[in-house]
């Protein structure tokens, strides 16, 4: 695992959100790979607080040209052959005539609540004292070990097919992989990539 975090971008995160006092992590496909040992250039760091800022105070740190997408509060630069995505922590709620979001600022936290995956809403915290230690509140790493792709309850508010459907396309990354709703239902099984 250290070697996925020896990247000098993550040191520089760390250092940004110490001395702007916010929290940030590392989330998603990047932890996924490293744990399936697959090389990633492709880095989404979530904070808390605004990701645009934070994407700011690092791109001037870093002296790397920023691109920022205000419409759906991220920014991105690359460094050192890295696609660094930022974005900050967001909160989702619905109404219940609803399948659209309420997006709110949060923390980490609800921010993975939001995933859609257990094994996509792991995290490696950048800061200080913690830095490198996982976060996975809902056992995306034994579920990326046993081989199953599963979702958790807070999403059986978004379309069921969307989840499921979504889920394939990591099914064929995987010898075997079952894939499962948020009940512990088998949903599909997929086998040797088919």
């Amino acid at each position: 695992m250290s070697d996925y975090l020896n990247k000098e971008i993550f040191q520089i995160v760390s250092q940004v959100a110490s001395s702007r006092g916010v929290r940030a992590f590392v989330i998603g496909g990047y932890v996924r790979d490293c744990f399936l040992g697959r090389p990633s250039n492709d880095i989404d760091i979530v904070v808390e607080g605004s990701g645009i800022d934070f994407a700011r105070a690092v791109g001037e740190k870093t002296g790397k040209y920023v691109s920022y997408f205000k419409n759906f509060g991220t920014a991105m630069l690359h460094y050192q052959g890295d696609e660094v995505e930022f974005v900050g922590a967001r909160k989702e709620s619905y109404r219940r005539e609803s399948r659209k979001p309420i997006v709110e600022n949060g923390t980490l936290e609800d921010d993975q609540m939001r995933r859609d995956f257990t094994i996509n809403a792991m995290a490696f915290s950048l800061n200080g004292g913690s830095f490198g230690e996982l976060v996975d509140p809902f056992g995306g790493l034994q579920d990326l070990k046993s081989g199953i792709i599963r979702t958790y309850y807070h999403l059986l508010r978004r379309p069921f097919a969307y989840a499921s459907c979504h889920s394939l396309r990591y099914a064929p990354q995987h010898s075997r992989t079952q894939v499962y709703d948020s009940s512990g239902v088998s949903v599909r099984y997929v086998a040797n990539g088919r």
